[in-house]
């Protein structure tokens, strides 16, 4: 039995592709709302103006791309305009540093300190970041971001970035995520954290525990 629609038909097999996609989207958003609901990155009852808690980082219309912001998660918060962060460096580095890129850009929109928290859409706010939770533009004393991965560079499986690479992370299992496409791979801020608190038993929104080094020993086995 088909399904008629304008300029075609849907066959069985494709509507119930269609039922199941839809289905995995609202799944996937409500447990991402779980997640968030009552976390760090939840604003909702902070006084900044709105009961939402994605408008403060995304927007189903009128997502911005300007200062290195990515349009594709429907970016909504206003970015970061240090044009030069001072990043970390050391002889023992096998791979250079670069300066933060696009997926990287997004964190620091807040938590490089020279942005609002509640300054998203065409609103200016007033609220900053404090604490460990600023970083500043001095990168200098933190892990390295924006770093291309290869084989001289993480002590990881060559065949990880096809699986760990965005969007498909969560078919596989728990590992740092890598950004970009195949064969371009980069570190960012999301490889260690998850910006949704997906993995809420576990401190500063990171993607494995601290206990023993175990998330630090996902790229630096001995």
């Amino acid at each position: 039995m088909n399904r008629r629609r304008i300029g075609g038909e849907f066959s069985t097999s494709t509507v119930l592709k269609l039922v199941l996609v839809g289905l995995f989207v609202v799944v996937t958003a409500t447990a991402a709302q779980a997640a968030i609901t009552g976390s760090a990155h939840d604003f909702s009852g902070s006084g900044y103006g709105t009961d939402e808690i994605c408008i403060f980082c995304h927007s189903p219309h009128n997502a911005k791309q300007d200062a290195g912001a990515s349009i594709k998660p429907l970016w909504y918060h206003t970015m970061s305009t240090v044009a030069n962060y001072a990043t970390y460096t050391s002889s023992t580095m096998k791979q250079e540093t670069l300066q933060p890129r696009g997926p990287s850009k997004l964190c620091l929109s807040c938590h490089d300190g020279t942005v609002a928290i509640d300054s998203f859409g065409n609103k200016s706010g007033a609220a900053f970041v404090t604490g460990s939770a600023n970083i500043g533009t001095n990168l200098a004393d933190d892990h390295p971001i924006s770093m291309k991965w290869n084989h001289a560079t993480f002590k990881v499986n060559p065949n990880c970035t096809s699986c760990h690479g965005g969007s498909h992370h969560a078919f596989v299992y728990q590992g740092p995520v890598f950004y970009g496409t195949p064969g371009n791979m980069y570190m960012e801020c999301g490889s260690c954290h998850e910006p949704h608190n997906k993995y809420s038993q576990y401190p500063k929104m990171l993607r494995n525990s601290l206990a023993g080094s175990t998330i630090c020993l996902w790229c630096h086995g001995k």
